[in-house]
């Protein structure tokens, strides 16, 4: 009987400790019912509002597809077998629909299993081309609008690795595509080669801080296989399928034709290649030719970017931004730094922005110059154009109106970005003779669309703004107090035309045709709402204050069991962001007429299950003046937390010691956090984050610091720093193939050795395959199911000696 007895207790103490070998399983109907349902299509319109197509996919990859063969080599994860991103998501069906025809007509010709991608409209809009993914390759497929038909270009020998793989010239007959090359070699299987030499790495005494990139190079024999799987033949292709050679193999990353067409720039990777940073900061020149293929100039040589001065605002020297004017038929634009990309120098312009006119071989003429960092140009004509800068250490934008022709500029916005109370929206574009988007002007006036967030709701507007004298003048404001209106799309100012999305929290968003002029409403779509079982739900925007007066809010959602005067579990998610004053902190930007729209990530599947759920609550991270927002990190994660916790118990709703907490990414970094820190909790729930800073040393999130410039903040910050403090049951979860800077699977394995050291409550789920976001249905269905058994024992069916243990321990720190 004895040795029974230990041979009960050893089992038990292994089930408890020990790894656990588990299919993958799938959650309760309830939370299935919600998480298994067909998505309704993307939706595509062409610029005159004539045509829309509605894209099909299915919600999940399959364990299986993220299975297939995957490199990760400089910041790229490429399938080698079909030569496309690894990660790519896939439409299965197309329809097509006229805007005033009821039915949408299905497209004929379709391959099976189609797996399309990379949707690219025609300069006329009457096709739009595509990738289609086959077991064996990539291939380009053309869809014809008006007949609701596809076919095939080329064989399945398209190189779409390094991406902008398809552009229409101007004729609407042909396409440039990248193709494999017919010398490209055999990989180098790097699991089985035979070393020839150590890798060896140098610093030359330059101050290279970059952030903890993954999927970097990091041997000779990734070099070798990142530049076979980069090089491309740049193939001329006509819509009848023949292909005609216009460039031959070479690292092929960006390709751009000219307005009118007559000119592509094309800009190669060369070597050498880094270790320390992704392939968008290795060499490159830019090189122009014309639509015939030959050389006219090169327009940019680009150095190896891996020293760069310290700080956010930092940037290389040397032209960057390059890109076409698009109100000219072949004028090209760029910016270069005057502080040495260095923001640490005072200078009165940051930035200055030239232009080149074809045949590109005379003297650039300056345009502009910035106060800070220059973000971009909206083109409007040669005398009215709109550009950008700005900073982030102090969350300033300018928006300034200037003369392309002169250069003479006046600013007409200056303003924090994170005020959004204060956000003027953002000026209307519409396409030109040269089929570019540019600044929709009737006269001296500009419109301007914004979401309208306000103290008394979201109430989106356009405005007009007259160029001469400065002033602004209200043309719509979205009226409905019960419904969310968004202004996605200005089809013809001129007519009043607008496209707009409707939706409430029991009506699935919608695409109408707005006119304002007429005051008339015009549905184009009628999806239908897949998660009928939510219909009920008791979904509101709640408002309190944090211990120091700051305002804060939180989307509430009431259990579909819901009975007055029950006390219910209740689950917390949210995500810190930062701010550098408490006036944008507390700004409201929750609406209660959203639609209730459960995502894979998302806690509202409990509210079928007896929990109340916080989402989106409000935990600013304020830093005003000279402080940094990271510097009383915890204290305003705990006083945030107390505060949404208070303010639903206020409302009579919840038993506060059946809490729960959980956050996905930096939200799980804080989740470690106020379990670290906090007694506030029953449990918690942190999903692919990062728990040491001190593996992130040179800077994280929206901290600019590096560890040796306050070390302090990295100690304070990091959970891991205070895993003896942690008494109360947390789920780790993390993909195992985490691609995100600094959230290294490695981070949730130290983090749960140190607990489970410690004598910690923790589980954590290592998901094979799965990146930063989780994607195969597999994956995330025993995602969820994880999640429900752990809210089950540790939260709704607490045990009062539980409880009495935990009131009975002291406050952490």
């Amino acid at each position: 009987m004895k040795s029974l007895i230990k041979l009960c207790a050893f089992l038990f103490f292994v089930s408890s400790y020990a790894q656990q070998s588990l299919t993958y399983q799938k959650p309760s109907d309830e939370i299935l019912e919600l998480a298994d349902v067909e998505l309704a299509p993307a939706v595509q319109i062409d610029s005159k509002g004539e045509h829309m197509v509605l894209l099909y996919r299915n919600q999940y990859k399959s364990i299986q597809e993220l299975s297939e063969t995957e490199l990760r080599l400089a910041g790229l994860r490429i399938n080698p077998v079909t030569n496309i991103g690894s990660r790519t998501n896939y439409y299965t069906n197309i329809k097509v629909k006229k805007i005033k025809d009821k039915e949408a007509k299905q497209v004929s010709g379709l391959p099976e299993n189609a797996r399309l991608s990379g949707f690219s409209w025609s300069p006329d809009e009457t096709m739009i081309a595509c990738l289609n993914t086959t077991a064996k390759g990539v291939e380009v497929w053309v869809l014809n609008i008006a007949n609701a038909s596809v076919k095939r270009l080329t064989d399945a020998n398209v190189n779409a690795n390094m991406r902008s793989t398809i552009n229409w010239f101007k004729d609407n007959q042909h396409l440039l595509v990248k193709m494999l090359p017919n010398d490209r070699k055999n990989l180098i299987d790097t699991a089985v080669a035979v070393p020839t030499g150590p890798t060896v790495s140098v610093s030359d005494g330059a101050k290279a801080q970059n952030r903890t990139y993954q999927d970097l190079l990091k041997t000779p024999n990734d070099e070798f296989n990142f530049e076979q799987l980069a090089r491309s033949e740049l193939k001329k292709v006509s819509i009848d399928g023949n292909v005609q050679d216009f460039l031959p193999a070479a690292m092929y990353r960006g390709i751009s034709f000219s307005p009118d067409g007559k000119f592509v720039m094309v800009t190669k990777i060369k070597r050498p290649f880094s270790y320390i940073v992704t392939f968008t900061r290795f060499p490159s020149e830019s090189i122009m030719y014309d639509a015939g293929g030959n050389k006219v100039k090169t327009v940019n040589e680009v150095p190896l970017d891996e020293v760069r001065p310290k700080g956010f605002m930092s940037t290389r020297m040397g032209k960057r931004n390059m890109q076409w004017r698009g109100d000219r038929p072949a004028t090209l634009v760029w910016a270069e730094a005057l502080d040495k990309g260095d923001p640490a120098v005072e200078v009165d312009y940051r930035d200055v922005v030239y232009e080149l006119n074809a045949p590109f071989s005379g003297k650039a003429k300056e345009i502009l110059r910035t106060k800070q960092r220059f973000s971009g140009i909206q083109w409007g004509n040669d005398n009215n154009a709109i550009a950008y800068d700005y900073w982030w250490n102090t969350r300033n934008l300018k928006t300034y109106l200037f003369n392309p022709s002169n250069g003479k500029s006046k600013i007409i916005s200056d303003r924090n970005y994170q005020d959004v109370y204060s956000d003027p929206g953002n000026f209307v574009s519409s396409k030109n003779e040269f089929g570019r988007y540019t600044l929709n002007m009737n006269g001296d006036k500009l419109y301007l669309m914004g979401d309208g967030y306000s103290k008394e709701g979201q109430f989106p507007f356009i405005d007009e703004y007259n160029i001469k004298s400065g002033k602004t003048k209200r043309l719509y404001q979205s009226e409905y107090t019960d419904k969310l209106e968004s202004l996605n799309y200005a089809i013809d100012m001129k007519k009043g035309e607008i496209l707009v999305r409707i939706e409430s929290q029991k009506e699935y968003p919608n695409y109408y045709i707005r006119n304002i002029k007429k005051d008339a409403l015009t549905p184009i779509t009628s999806f239908e709402n897949p998660f009928k079982s939510l219909e009920e739900v008791d979904k509101r925007v709640v408002s309190y204050k944090r211990d120091d007066g700051l305002d804060l809010e939180g989307t509430l959602y009431l259990p579909l069991d819901y009975k007055e005067g029950e006390k219910y579990p209740m689950i917390l998610w949210a995500y810190p962001r930062e701010y550098k004053d408490k006036a944008s902190a507390s700004q409201s930007t929750a609406n209660p007429n959203e639609f209730v729209y459960p995502y894979w990530g998302s806690p509202i599947y409990w509210v079928t299950k007896g929990y109340v759920v916080l989402d989106d609550a409000a935990f600013p991270i304020v830093g005003e003046g000279e402080e940094e927002p990271n510097d009383t990190f915890r204290s305003q994660l705990v006083g945030n937390a107390k505060a949404a916790i208070d303010a639903v118990d206020n409302l009579g709703y919840i038993d506060r010691d059946k809490v729960a907490v959980g956050g996905h990414s930096y939200g799980a970094f804080m989740t470690a956090n106020l379990l670290s820190h906090s007694n506030l909790f029953a449990a918690g729930i942190a999903r692919s984050g990062a728990y040491n800073r001190t593996l992130t040393p040179f800077g994280f999130q929206s901290e600019e610091r590096s560890y040796w410039d306050s070390p302090e903040t990295y100690y304070t910050m990091s959970p891991f720093m205070h895993a003896d403090k942690m008494k109360t049951p947390l789920l780790l979860i993390h993909g195992v193939a985490d691609n995100n800077s600094g959230t290294y699977p490695l981070q949730s394995e130290r983090y749960f050795n140190a607990l489970k050291g410690l004598g910690a409550p923790v589980r954590l789920v290592m998901l094979p395959k799965e990146s930063h976001g989780y994607r195969a249905k597999e994956s995330i269905m025993h995602m969820l199911w994880e999640q429900d058994q752990w809210l089950d024992k540790h939260v709704k069916n607490k045990k009062k000696e539980e409880q009495k243990i935990e009131k009975e321990e002291t406050i952490k720190n």
